[in-house]
C-alpha cells in the first residue's frame, strides 16, 4: 500500500514537472519563429528595413534570450534535432523526447498561425526552401550547419570544463553567423520545427523532408565526435 502510495506520488510529480518543461519548449519555440519569421516578414513588407542581417540578428537573439530564460526549466531544445542529439548522447530521457518534440512543433505552428493572421501570407511566411530548387545542396548545407550548431552546444552549453554563463550567447551567435552567411542559400533552418511551422500554415512544402533529415543527421553527427572529443561525454558529467 505505502509503495503505491509513493508510486503515484512520483507519477504525479513527474507529470506536474513534464507540463512545466513542455510548456517551456512550447514558449521558446513559438517566441523563435514568432520573433525569427516575423522579422522576415516584416522586412519583406517594409522593403528591406531590417536588411538580412537584422533578420540574421533577430533568430540569433532571440534564441540567446530564450536559453536564458528557460534553460533552467527545460533545457532550452526548441528544437527536434537537438532533443534527439541529446537523447542518443545520453543526456534526456527517451520518456521526455515525444513530448518535447510534440511542444516544439505546437509552438512553432502557433507562432507562423499568429502571423498569419497578423501579417498575412507575406514572405511565404518566412518557410525555408532551397535556392534554385537545388535541395542536393541545401541538405549538404544544412547537415553542416547543424552540426556546427550542435557542437557549439556541447561545447558551450554541456562541457564542464567550459566557462560558465556564456552558452547562451555562444548559442545564440552561432545561428546569427549561420543564419547572415547560409540564409540566403539554404533558409538556414537548422531546427525541423522551425521550417515546420511555416510550412504547415502556408501550405509550402517542396523539399520540406529535407529541413527534418539533415538536421537531424547533422545533430547526431556532432554526437559522434564530440563523444569522441571527451572520451565517451565522461568530460561533460
Amino acid at each position: 500500500m505505502e509503495s503505491n502510495v509513493k508510486q503515484h506520488s512520483r507519477l504525479y510529480s513527474l507529470g506536474r514537472l513534464l507540463k512545466k518543461e513542455t510548456l517551456a519548449e512550447g514558449i521558446g519555440t513559438f517566441s523563435l519563429v514568432f520573433a525569427g519569421t516575423g522579422a522576415v516578414m516584416v522586412n519583406n513588407i517594409t522593403d528591406g528595413t531590417i536588411t538580412h542581417l537584422g533578420v540574421s540578428f533577430v533568430f540569433g537573439a532571440v534564441v540567446a534570450a530564450m536559453i536564458y530564460s528557460l534553460g533552467h526549466i527545460s533545457g532550452a531544445h526548441f528544437n527536434p534535432a537537438v532533443t534527439l542529439a541529446f537523447w542518443t548522447s545520453g543526456f534526456f530521457s527517451r520518456r521526455l523526447v515525444i513530448p518535447y518534440i510534440l511542444a516544439q512543433i505546437i509552438g512553432a505552428v502557433l507562432a507562423s498561425t499568429l502571423l498569419f493572421i497578423s501579417l498575412g501570407k507575406v514572405a511565404n511566411l518566412g518557410a525555408t526552401l532551397p535556392l534554385n530548387e537545388n535541395w542536393l545542396q541545401s541538405f549538404v548545407l544544412e547537415l553542416v550547419l547543424t552540426f556546427i550548431l550542435m557542437f557549439v552546444i556541447f561545447g558551450s552549453g554541456l562541457d564542464r570544463r567550459a566557462p560558465v554563463g556564456f552558452a547562451g550567447l555562444a548559442i545564440g551567435l552561432t545561428v546569427a553567423v549561420e543564419a547572415a552567411f547560409m540564409g540566403p542559400i539554404t533558409g538556414a533552418s537548422m531546427n525541423p520545427a522551425r521550417s515546420f511551422g511555416p510550412a504547415l500554415v502556408a501550405g509550402i512544402w517542396q523539399h520540406h523532408w529535407l529541413y527534418w533529415i539533415a538536421p537531424i543527421m547533422g545533430a547526431q553527427l556532432a554526437v559522434i565526435i564530440y563523444r569522441y572529443l571527451s572520451c565517451g561525454f565522461r568530460d561533460l558529467k
